[in-house]
C-alpha cells in the first residue's frame, strides 16, 4: 500500500521543473505583436534592447506615443525624433550622465510644442501607477502642494480636507494606467514570471497598471524551478506578460546589478556610451547619425553587441564587481592636484557638509537626502564625517538606497558601486514616501535649484514659454515631506532671483541656502533669507567689501546678520575628500 500510495503522491503532486504557457520569442515579434501607433507605454529606464527595437519598428511612422517613465534622458531622447513621441509624463528631461542639465532636443520640443510636457515629481509619478495598479480611482499623496506642478496639473490633482485629521490638507493624484509596459529584468521563465534587479527604482507599479500587459526582455530565461527557488526576488508575475524574450546586456547602456541572483554577473553603466549619447544629442543632425549608425542599421541585439565590442562588455562586467572602485580611484589619483587651493565651488561644498553636520547634530536628523551635484558631494562628506565623530546617520538615494556609503572615484549618486555598501535596497516608494516622508522620518533634504528665491523656493523645472530645465525629479517629494532641507546654488543675478517664475519645489521647510558667496538662514521663523555667513574665496575681501560683491551677484535686497561670520578656510583633509569625490571635477570646476 505504501508503495502505491507513494507513486500515487508523485504522480499527483510533483512539481514539474517547467510549465506554464511558452511565451518566448524575438524582439521584433514581441513589439511589433504587442505595440500600436497612439498607445500610452511605460518605460522604467532600462531595457536598451527593447527600446531600440521600438524605434526600429516605429521610426518615421508618427507613432504618436504617450511616454510614462521617471525620465526623459540618455537614450529615451530618441524619442523626441522619428515622430515618435506627442506627450511625456515624466519627472526629469534632460541630460543626466556626467552632470545634469537642459538639453537641446528637449528645449526644441517644448518651445515648438512638437510634445507636450506633463511635468510630476519622482514619486508622485509611482504614486499614480501605484493606484492603477491597485484599481483606484486616486491615491493620496504628501507632494506638490504649494508648487506650480499642482497648478499645472489641475485636472490630475486636488488638495482635500483630511477626512479623518481636521485641518489636514492631503493632496490626491489621479491613477495612470499606461496601455502596455516595457521591463527588463535579470531572469524569466518562459512564461513571464520576472526578476527585477535591485534597487528596483520604479519597482513594477507601472507593470502591475498597464491594461494590455507587459512585455519582458531578460537577461536569462530560467527554469520554473529556479523562478521558485527565487520567488523572494519575483516582482511580476506571469499572467500579466504578454512576451518574453531574452537578451543578455539588454539593459545596455543601463546597468544590470545582481544583488541575491546566484548564476547571473551584473554589468556596468556604459558611461563611455553615456557620454556618446549626450555629446551626439546636443546636436540634432548629430544625434539622427547616432541613430542611424547604432539602432536602425543594427537590427538586433547580436550586430550592435558585436559592434560594442567584447573587450568593452566584459570591462562592465568587472567594474560591476564590489571593489572596483579601488583599481578606479588609484587610477585617477595622478591628475588630482591634491595641494592645490579649494576652488569656490569645491569651497562651497566644503563649508555646505560642515553646515549639514552642525545642523544633523543640532536637530537630531538621522537620515540625509541627497541630490545630485554640489549638494549630493557636501551630504557625502558629512556623512563621513559625522560618523567619524561616533554620530550615526545614514544616506538615502530616490531609487531605493538606503545606508549606503558613497565610494571614492564616481560623483554619481546612482553608481552601482554605492549599491555594494547599502544597508537596504528597496524602491521609490520606500526612499521617498517613507524614510523621506513617513510620520517617523528624521530626515533632512540635501537638494539643488537652478533657481532660488528669497523665500527658498526652487525652480528646476522651467521658465515658462521660454526654456526648460530639467524638471523635479524627487526634489518636490523630498523638500515638502521631510523636517528640513538645506539648499544649494551658485551665485548670479539669474540664479539668486527675487521671485522664481515656476515653483519646483516650495521654500517653506528651506532654512538654509549654501552659495559659493556665503551661506543664507531663515532666522527666527523668518520666510525670508539673511545673509549669516560669507565666503573666503576671496580671501583679500574684508567684511564690509564681501558684503557689497555679495549684493552684485543677488537679486533680492540682502539683509545681513548683525554677526556676520566668515566661513574658515577648507583644511587639506577637506579638500583631498570632495577631489577624491569628483576626480575629474565634474562637478567641482569652476
Amino acid at each position: 500500500m505504501k508503495d502505491e500510495l507513494k507513486k500515487f503522491i508523485d504522480a499527483k503532486f510533483n512539481i514539474p521543473p517547467i510549465e506554464g504557457e511558452d511565451k518566448v520569442c524575438s524582439l521584433e515579434e514581441a513589439v511589433s505583436k504587442n505595440l500600436r501607433r497612439g498607445m500610452s507605454f511605460h518605460f522604467a529606464g532600462k531595457g536598451g534592447a527593447l527600446f531600440y527595437q521600438l524605434v526600429r519598428e516605429f521610426w518615421g511612422k508618427n507613432a504618436n506615443f504617450t511616454l510614462i517613465s521617471p525620465s526623459l534622458a540618455s537614450l529615451v531622447l530618441v524619442l523626441l525624433c522619428g515622430n515618435l513621441l506627442k506627450k511625456a509624463v515624466i519627472s526629469f528631461a534632460g541630460n543626466s550622465y556626467p552632470t545634469p542639465g537642459p538639453n537641446p532636443l528637449v528645449q526644441k520640443a517644448y518651445i515648438t510644442r512638437a510634445v507636450e510636457f506633463e511635468n510630476w515629481s519622482m514619486l508622485t509619478i509611482t504614486q499614480r501607477l501605484m493606484a492603477g495598479a491597485m484599481g483606484w480611482d486616486f491615491i493620496p499623496t504628501n507632494s506638490l502642494i504649494g508648487s506650480s506642478i499642482a497648478k499645472d496639473n489641475k485636472n490630475s490633482f486636488k488638495v482635500i480636507e483630511s477626512p479623518f485629521n481636521s485641518g489636514n490638507k492631503i493632496g490626491l493624484v489621479k491613477a495612470l494606467r499606461p496601455d502596455i509596459t516595457m521591463v527588463h529584468g535579470i531572469a524569466a521563465d518562459r512564461s513571464g514570471n520576472t526578476i527585477l534587479s535591485y534597487p528596483l527604482n520604479v519597482d513594477a507599479f507601472g507593470a502591475w497598471a498597464a491594461k494590455e500587459g507587459v512585455i519582458v526582455s531578460v537577461e536569462n530565461i530560467v527554469s520554473t524551478e529556479y523562478i521558485r527557488s527565487h520567488a523572494h526576488m519575483v516582482r511580476i508575475p506571469s499572467y500579466m506578460v504578454k512576451a518574453v524574450c531574452e537578451v543578455p546586456f539588454g539593459a545596455h547602456p543601463s546597468g544590470m546589478s545582481s544583488f541575491g541572483v546566484s548564476q547571473f554577473e551584473g554589468y556596468f553603466e556604459d558611461y563611455e556610451f553615456a557620454t556618446l549619447i549626450r555629446n551626439a544629442s546636443m546636436d540634432e543632425n548629430k544625434f539622427l547619425n547616432f541613430i542611424q549608425e547604432w539602432i536602425l542599421d543594427c537590427p538586433d541585439p547580436k550586430q550592435y553587441f558585436e559592434k560594442i565590442g567584447g573587450d568593452r562588455l566584459r570591462y562592465l562586467k568587472d567594474k560591476a564587481k564590489p571593489y572596483s572602485w579601488v583599481a578606479e580611484t588609484l587610477a585617477a589619483v595622478p591628475v588630482v592636484e591634491f595641494d592645490k587651493e579649494a576652488n569656490r565651488l569645491e569651497t562651497m561644498v566644503i563649508a555646505g557638509s560642515r553646515f549639514i553636520m552642525e545642523r544633523c547634530k543640532s536637530k537630531g536628523y538621522k537620515n540625509i537626502l541627497a541630490g545630485i551635484g554640489l549638494s549630493n558631494l557636501a551630504a557625502w562628506m558629512a556623512t563621513y564625517k559625522l560618523k567619524e565623530t561616533g554620530y550615526d546617520v545614514d544616506l538615502v538615494a530616490e531609487i531605493g538606497m538606503y545606508g549606503y556609503l558613497p565610494r571614492p572615484s564616481d560623483p554619481t549618486v546612482f553608481s552601482m558601486h554605492n549599491f555594494w555598501s547599502c544597508k537596504m535596497l528597496s524602491n521609490i516608494e520606500t526612499a521617498l514616501g517613507v524614510m523621506v516622508g513617513g510620520p517617523t522620518n528624521s530626515c533632512m533634504g540635501v537638494l539643488a535649484g537652478g533657481q532660488i528665491d528669497v523665500y527658498g523656493n526652487a525652480n528646476s523645472t522651467e521658465i515658462p514659454g521660454v526654456f526648460y530645465m530639467v524638471g523635479s525629479g524627487g526634489a518636490n517629494d523630498i523638500v515638502t515631506t521631510c523636517r528640513e532641507t538645506i539648499a544649494f546654488c551658485s551665485s548670479g543675478k539669474e540664479r539668486l532671483v527675487e521671485k522664481v517664475p515656476y515653483i519646483t519645489y516650495p521654500g517653506n521647510r528651506v532654512k538654509t541656502l549654501i552659495t559659493d558667496v556665503g551661506i543664507f538662514e531663515k532666522l527666527d521663523g523668518e520666510e525670508k533669507f539673511t545673509l549669516t555667513a560669507y565666503s573666503p574665496y576671496a580671501t583679500a575681501l574684508e567684511e564690509e567689501e564681501a558684503i557689497k560683491s555679495i549684493k552684485k551677484v543677488v537679486s533680492w535686497e540682502v539683509e545681513v546678520a548683525p554677526k556676520l561670520k566668515r566661513i574658515d578656510l577648507p583644511s587639506q583633509e577637506e579638500i583631498m575628500m570632495v577631489r577624491l569625490f569628483d576626480p575629474r571635477g565634474y562637478y567641482t570646476k569652476s
